[in-house]
């Protein structure tokens, strides 16, 4: 249990309408241990983003957590004051937007960007936060960066700034990292790039990711871990190997057909049947169940529990079976 970094229980968002109160993310449980990637992956609407903002408090109005525990190092973060979370946020924990313009001011050159970064949470000189600032974008590729960090983020290209915001998540050496689909913009050369300068960063220092996105083909090559979230919940999740290989969950069965790799060339391709269900609309018992070929009488009574098998653990009244994969 050292090696835990963050333990997250029964974590529940809502957000506040004037029909009800809607959750957006209904009790999340997920572990991350130190140095360790996981990838959270699931369609747009299944509450990936706004599990990972919840994570670091950053709900705005009408969104409210309401529930459950975000436990960093041991310390609840729900209980911290918003002056104690702003000074855990970009040095401890840092995150990564999939727009890099909201982490960047197209105002301000790059050096200064990255200097406030440092200088707000830590009292060294200035050349040496400087020297920190150049050598992180050595570290993430970015060529000259003497001269980039005078820059503006106008003169980057989506690329470069994306490694410019990941830099700057890295100034402070955090001990996670949240990145909320940061490369789903780029190019595929590109993106190959920046998952493998993010692969070497958390190997380099002992560094744990977070990796919100709806590619299962990245969560495949950058991972050790992943869970699958749909409609709020986490309804799989285990070792990387053992879930893409042989998921027991019928959402990530559907998942994984929807992938042009997973059909034949000139073949129609795969799809799940029906949408993912609004936060006001869904269906009683199993989320899943109106779009799910296994859904059983069961399934429209009580949304499953979770069954833990091993190093793994899925909600599924009727799993698939092993020797059906």
């Amino acid at each position: 249990m050292s090696d835990i970094l963050l333990d997250v229980r029964g974590l529940r968002t809502a957000f506040h309408t004037e029909a009800g109160a809607w959750l957006a993310v209904d009790g999340v449980d997920l572990t991350v241990r130190r140095g360790e990637i996981v990838g959270l992956v699931g369609e747009s609407g299944s509450g990936k983003s706004v599990t990972g903002f919840s994570l670091l408090g950053l709900i705005d109005p009408p969104g409210e957590v309401v529930d459950g525990e975000v436990k960093f190092k041991g310390t609840d973060l729900r209980k911290l004051s918003e002056e104690q979370m702003r000074q855990l946020r970009g040095n401890r924990i840092a995150m990564i937007f999939q727009d890099p313009l909201m982490t960047l001011n197209p105002v301000l050159r790059i050096g200064e960007q990255m200097m406030e970064a440092i200088l707000t949470h830590e009292d060294v000189p200035r050349a040496q936060a400087e020297e920190r600032c150049r050598e992180a974008l050595a570290m993430v590729g970015i060529p000259s960066p003497e001269t980039r960090l005078k820059s503006y983020p106008h003169e980057f290209s989506g690329g470069m700034r994306q490694r410019v915001a990941i830099a700057i998540a890295m100034l402070n050496k955090p001990d996670l990292i949240i990145c909320d689909e940061p490369t789903t913009a780029l190019d595929v050369t590109i993106q190959g790039q920046i998952l493998y300068r993010m692969q070497q960063i958390c190997r380099d220092h002992n560094t744990a990711l977070i990796w919100i996105t709806h590619d299962l083909g990245v969560v495949a090559e950058l991972a050790d871990r992943v869970a699958v979230m749909y409609a709020g919940r986490i309804v799989e999740s285990g070792p990387v190997e053992q879930v893409l290989d042989a998921p027991r969950h019928p959402y990530t069965r559907g998942l994984l057909d929807s992938m042009p790799g997973a059909t034949q060339p000139g073949a129609r391709l795969h799809q799940i049947n029906g949408m993912a269900p609004s936060l006001a609309g869904r269906p009683s018992g199993c989320a899943f169940r109106p779009r799910c070929t296994n859904a059983v009488t069961r399934c429209t009574e009580q949304a499953p529990s979770v069954t833990t098998e091993g190093s793994r653990s899925y909600r599924c009244y009727v799993p698939i079976a092993r020797e059906a994969q």
